[in-house]
């Protein structure tokens, strides 16, 4: 399979996350009942204390970053670094909202970091890294900036199988359209799904492994409504592809997600189980 340009990779992941950025804000409080116990962790696996000069890699509308930097309080800082101007400036409101003075966003490329070596206390992400052209690298500039004894927190998403809110939309268009199998080596939500993946790359690039652990939780709507609802105007990489459907075959895909959420009711609302893996790591001193 013909390998995919980088920057052409990015400019695409920008201007699909630029174009759902509304959708984001729109749904915050969603995204944050669901995500927050992710937040947490990715602080605690990277010990943020007060103080600390932290870094978050594909901080998209705000998190974990804003977490981070009440923990590293008004002596620290947090910058948020993402492709997608129209994210960060959501993040930008949820900071002055909070009240928060000590968080700072900018657009950047997480494969080539601007920033002197030795610089930040700790680097965090939560779900950017699996989309990177090239993860290894982006590891290494990480490995680069963080200062001896710094640590990462790394979230990717764990199996398909194990987060059917993902994959039960892509096994709808499975019905409508022919979807050639991931590329291992192309960006993609499972990319890094497999233990030992993104932490055997952090080790090669002279960090100590510490963790590589599966993480589980729930994603819980209101209604397969919301949940449809919700993924049609956030999954950047999904509306390209129901796109390509005819009105009566979006009909159909609709119909039959929403049919397959409903499997996962507990209760009055929609819980799908949700697996994340988290890799932390230190740099030795």
């Amino acid at each position: 399979m013909p390998q995919m340009d980088p920057q052409q990779i990015i400019e695409t992941q920008r201007q699909d996350w630029n174009r759902v950025a509304p959708a984001w804000e729109k749904w915050d409080t969603l995204i944050d009942r669901n995500m927050t116990f992710i937040n947490y962790r990715l602080a605690g696996d990277a010990r943020l204390r007060s103080g600390e000069r932290v870094l978050d890699l594909g901080c998209g509308t705000g998190y974990p970053a804003l977490l981070a930097a009440q923990a590293v309080g008004h002596q620290g800082s947090v910058l948020g670094l993402d492709l997608a101007e129209e994210m960060l400036a959501v993040a930008r409101r949820k900071a002055k909202t909070l009240g928060l003075k000590n968080v700072t966003f900018q657009t950047g490329d997480v494969t080539a970091l601007s920033f002197d070596s030795a610089s930040f206390d700790a680097v965090i992400s939560r779900f950017c890294l699996m989309f990177l052209p090239d993860v290894p690298k982006a590891v290494k500039e990480i490995a680069r900036v963080l200062k001896p004894g710094g640590y990462l927190a790394a979230a990717v998403w764990s199996a398909p199988e194990n987060n059917p809110f993902i994959s039960l939309p892509m096994n709808a268009l499975k019905t409508f359209l022919t979807l050639p199998p991931p590329d291992p080596e192309q960006p993609g939500i499972f990319r890094l799904a497999k233990p030992g993946d993104l932490f055997g790359m952090v080790e090669r690039a002279g960090l100590q492994g510490l963790t590589d652990e599966e993480l589980t939780g729930e994603s819980v709507y209101a209604t397969a409504d919301e949940y449809f609802s919700s993924l049609m105007d956030m999954a950047a990489p999904l509306q390209p592809l129901f796109a390509k459907l005819s009105p009566d075959q979006r009909k159909q895909a609709e119909s039959e997600i929403k049919r397959a959420a409903d499997q996962y009711r507990k209760g009055k609302s929609v819980a799908f189980p949700m697996a994340i893996r988290i890799v932390a790591a230190r740099k030795p001193q």
